[in-house]
């Protein structure tokens, strides 16, 4: 029998054989060539809560008090006199995208009315509140909020007081200079809580902070020392002027201070408006009210034969007017473009008032 003899070159065939045989067991010959794995889509935006809308909370200083026009509804109807105006400061901006602005504030609001909770002001519920239902129907970008004034500090009633100081006895701020530092002190954590309450309901309704700009804003002097000697009488401003350069120097910015303390706290943006109607208070007109952004003592003398009406007669007194709203609302328009986390308004050489850094 022929004997098989291994020849060195066989060796050489069987591992290239062997080597073939196992690209087809690992390889797979009927495998479709390697494609990277797709990108995946990114995923849609959600949808829109409804209109990008800016919306304002708070007391007369912003529900537009002054103005001398408001809504029926909150002009005496079934008692209530908010006072809210189609020409209020939110009314008066125009801040690129934002598609409707809407006014919460109700004169002579306290922390309480914005709050949660069952407190009311002339009928109506709780601004926080009111806020909750808006931010499900519209998509709320921007809420301006002015609160405090009415708390401790009861400025309006503190200005009564001054008016009625001019008529006699000791000037209306030899008792308020005495205790207003713990005043403004005593204010500011009900501002925060407010505050607290008004990012609650925004949360409570699916927003992250990221998706809303909550801003704080202060109070403008109504009056000041600097007025002809024949209007500090009922013909205007009844104060004396002692009393004046108080509230206009030292009244109004410790305020601010408390407030700046309080949106600080609530991680609120700040615009100071403590000097900004310098130059154009109530009555430094002279003759001439034109160039005033506030207004001077206001009676509407066909309130006094309604019993319903004849104790807001004089509700209107020394509060931004049409044109004071309109400054407010430049300002507030061009902060809320800015990057920065707290501004003052204060006026250009143009006359408008424009936010400027803070000293």
């Amino acid at each position: 029998m022929r004997q098989f003899r291994f020849r060195p070159w066989y060796g050489g065939l069987v591992v290239l054989l062997a080597a073939a045989m196992a690209a087809v067991v690992f390889v797979g010959g009927d495998e479709p060539p390697h494609r990277p794995a797709p990108v995946p889509a990114p995923e849609p935006e959600p949808p829109s809560r409804g209109p990008l809308t800016m919306v304002s909370i708070g007391d007369s200083s912003v529900s537009g008090e002054g103005t001398g026009i408001y809504t029926p509804e909150t002009n005496g109807r079934a008692g209530d006199w908010c006072h809210r105006s189609p020409k209020a400061m939110v009314h008066q901006t125009s801040v690129p995208g934002i598609e409707q602005t809407v006014n919460l504030a109700c004169s002579g609001a306290s922390t309480q009315q914005v709050r949660l909770g069952k407190h009311t002001r002339y009928g109506e519920g709780s601004q926080a509140a009111q806020l909750r239902e808006l931010a499900k129907t519209n998509e709320i970008k921007i809420v301006t909020v002015a609160i405090g004034a009415n708390d401790d500090p009861r400025f309006s009633d503190r200005l009564s007081e001054c008016v009625r100081a001019y008529w006699g006895g000791p000037p209306c701020t030899q008792r308020l200079t005495r205790h207003w530092d713990a005043t403004i002190d005593r204010m500011v954590p009900k501002v925060v809580a407010a505050l607290a309450d008004i990012r609650t309901v925004l949360t409570e309704t699916g927003y992250q902070r990221d998706d809303y700009q909550l801003i704080v804003q202060s109070y403008p002097s109504p009056v000041s020392p600097h007025i002809p000697e024949y209007l500090r009488s009922l013909n205007g401003c009844p104060f004396r002027t002692s009393d004046l350069a108080w509230i206009h120097s030292t009244a109004v910015a410790r305020l601010s201070q408390g407030l700046h303390e309080a949106a600080n706290r609530a991680g609120a943006r700040f615009l100071d408006l403590s000097r900004a109607g310098y130059g154009h208070e109530a009555c430094t007109g002279g003759r001439d009210a034109g160039s005033e952004w506030f207004t001077r003592l206001t009676v509407r003398w066909d309130y006094l034969d309604k019993v319903a009406r004849a104790s807001h007669a004089a509700q209107e007194s020394f509060h931004l007017n049409a044109a004071g709203h309109a400054q407010i609302g430049r300002c507030i328009t061009e902060f809320v473009a800015s990057t920065r986390d707290a501004a003052a308004c204060l006026e250009g050489t143009d006359g408008h008032l424009h936010p400027t850094v803070l000293p």
